[in-house]
């Protein structure tokens, strides 16, 4: 698989913050050190009036000139100890200060050098000299502090900026591309071969990056090389495994970032960093760019009427159709996208010339879903000879993510029974652990309730095996399992189409759990609200979706472009939208009476189903076939009987 880590630069040394903080707090110190606690505040101003006193007292020891302008006023050890002497006797840091104690500006400077002539001759000092002094050091020391605050500051910037978001981690890189570069150089090793299943959209995918390694095979013919593909698909289908193995196999720089990246507080910062991003990927060209998720930038223009006329999004998105598409050239860098809302993007995105194709990524039939569980099932401990056709055909609907997940599942549900191997009832387990969540047998239930909940499911499991086109059951349990109190597993063919009979059926035996409990107990309870949503959504798809319905005839009030979404009016006036409910209901009504019919004809059957159910709790096949007989619809008899 892919290398997942997120850190760009592996090899790039962290400082913590704290550490700079000492090392500036340790220079301030060793400064104050070296120069006896004077560097920062420096010897104390005095007049020369101040200084005569001092040198006809005899407490001066040595005086320093610098530049003939400035003095620097040494005391002796008996000057020190005095009261006056007292606040220049310790530094800062309550040493003793080995001086300068005084400064003082100097007049005439040959008057001045007289006057220490004849103080040495009176033996009032010991010594002076002249010396030059350069005042760039000192002005450095003095500016010391506010160069460290300076720097800083720039560091909790850049610290701040980097935690906001901002390109390269500085406020003033904020409209950088955050897009993270994979090449030759990095270590991704998801190929082609890593993706099972999905052969018509792997070989497209393949086939353009066939397109960036050898381009004259293609334009040497006259051919365009595509600007882009989008990828559309539902969740855990595998898009973004696909452009995973694009990564890997193709010999050029790959840019991927999601569409939120885009995405920032700061006005305009999304078009720079598209801009920015391309601008990357042509001075690399041949590249890819990945734009996961792109429907959080490239969602369709003006359907949102709270929108202000300078929307940062549409901003972005319309520098996003320029950089794919516009006045200037983009030859050599080809976009990828992937997004499960492809009925929101704005049609200007998904013309020829931006996306030239769109690679419909669907669910996996059981072919491919066989290949699936044989890629996961590779790192996991299994038992010898695991039918994976057979975990293939009761995984019916799941996509490449969730058979991840019950692999997943099956080898913690294994561990958590002290195996040494995965076997088949594990995944069985998983399964039914992803479907209908976690059994709760602790869960409290009175004897009437639990009578209540055998019936309702004995319901479901007697009409759907009375029905041609019901789907074939599995099991039937009474345990309660996530917010079910009860559930019923089928099998369900996998039909291209449907026909209206075959919904028919379908909804009969969804309602077979409430009529169960009219037959029964000749009353209903709450228990069918799942029951109910879902027969209400097949009978309203049925009426106003695929024009299955006499009354309306063949009329459908689907809108594939999704801008319905956006209205506030429905497309049916409302003497259609009576009729519309109306029918919806006369749908149901039938169905649900149809179920009580057939129940009322197996009542005994239905209740010693139920029995068997309170007594076992789960019921298989095995158990209706012994009831009720084998199916008339059972295949497998039909091809007996018929050989």
């Amino acid at each position: 698989m892919a290398n997942e880590n997120n850190n760009p630069n592996p090899n790039k040394i962290k400082i913590n913050p704290w550490v700079l903080y000492c090392a500036v707090a340790l220079i301030f110190l060793f400064i104050s050190f070296a120069t006896g606690g004077t560097a920062f505040e420096g010897p104390a101003k005095i007049s020369l009036p101040k200084f005569d006193a001092l040198l006809q007292s005899g407490q001066v020891d040595k005086v320093i000139i610098y530049n003939k302008t400035e003095g620097e006023v040494y005391l002796t050890k008996a000057a020190l100890e005095k009261k006056e002497n007292k606040d220049v006797s310790k530094d800062v840091l309550d040493r003793a200060n080995p001086g300068p104690h005084y400064s003082f500006d100097i007049g005439n400077d040959e008057l001045f050098q007289k006057k220490l002539d004849d103080a040495i001759k009176l033996r009032k000092i010991r010594d002076y000299k002249f010396e030059e002094k350069d005042n760039w050091s000192g002005l450095f020391i003095n500016l010391l502090p506010i160069i460290v605050i300076i720097i800083l500051w720039v560091l909790i910037m850049r610290r701040m900026s980097a935690g906001a978001g901002g390109g390269g981690g500085q406020i003033f890189n904020i409209g950088k591309s955050k897009a993270r570069l994979f090449d030759e150089k990095t270590d991704i090793k998801t190929t082609f071969k890593d993706v099972a299943g999905l052969e018509g959209a792997k070989e497209e995918i393949q086939e353009i990056v066939e397109f960036l390694k050898n381009p004259e095979k293609y334009t040497s013919l006259g051919g365009k090389i595509p600007k882009g593909a989008l990828l559309v698909g539902p969740p855990g289908t595998g898009k973004t495994l696909l452009a995973k193995a694009v990564a890997g196999e193709a010999k050029v720089p790959f840019f991927s970032l999601s569409g939120s990246d885009f995405v920032e507080m700061f006005v305009g910062v999304g078009a720079s960093r598209v801009r920015d991003l391309f601008k990357q990927a042509k001075e690399k060209s041949p590249a890819i760019i990945f734009i996961d998720e792109i429907d959080a930038v490239g969602r369709a223009r003006g359907k949102n009427n709270f929108s202000g006329s300078n929307d940062e999004r549409e901003n972005t998105l319309n520098q996003l159709l320029t950089e794919m598409d516009g006045f200037g050239t983009n030859s050599h860098v080809i976009v990828l996208a992937a997004t499960n809302r492809a009925d929101v993007l704005d049609k200007a995105l998904m013309r020829a010339g931006r996306f030239d194709r769109q690679i419909f990524v669907d669910l996996p039939d059981i072919r491919e879903r066989k290949e699936i569980f044989e890629v996961h099932l590779g790192p996991l401990k299994k038992v010898e000879h695991l039918d994976t056709d057979f975990l293939a055909k009761q995984t019916p609907g799941f996509s490449g993510a969730d058979i991840a997940n019950v692999c997943n599942e099956a080898a913690l549900i294994a561990a958590r029974k002290n195996k040494s191997a995965v076997d088949k009832q594990d995944f069985l387990d998983a399964v039914d652990r992803i479907v209908g969540g976690l059994e709760k047998k602790n869960k409290i239930i009175t004897p009437e309730e639990k009578k209540a909940i055998a019936i309702h499911e004995a319901g479901h499991a007697t009409v759907s095996w009375m029905l041609e086109h019901a789907a074939p059951l599995v099991k039937v349990t009474i345990v309660p399992r996530g917010q079910s109190l009860g559930a019923a597993w089928y099998l369900p063919e996998e039909r291209l189409i449907v026909r209206p009979d075959q919904m028919l059926d379908e909804m009969c035996a969804t309602m077979g759990g409430r009529a169960a409990e009219k037959v029964t107990f000749n009353t209903i309870s709450t228990g069918a609200l799942s029951d109910l949503e879902k027969v209400t959504k097949q009978a309203r798809a049925m009426v106003t979706i695929y024009g299955l319905n006499e009354k309306l005839g063949n009329v459908t009030y689907y809108d594939s472009s999704g801008q319905n979404e956006y209205n506030f009016s429905k497309p049916y006036s409302e003497e259609t939208a009576i009729v519309i409910d109306k029918e919806i209901s006369d749908l149901i009504e039938s169905q649900y009476q149809r179920a009580i019919d057939i129940l009322e004809l197996h009542k005994d059957k239905l209740n010693q189903l139920a029995d068997i159910l309170i007594e076992k709790e789960v019921i298989f096949k095995d158990d209706l076939e012994q009831i009720f007989g084998r199916r008339p619809f059972d295949k497998n008899l039909q091809e007996e009987v018929n050989p």
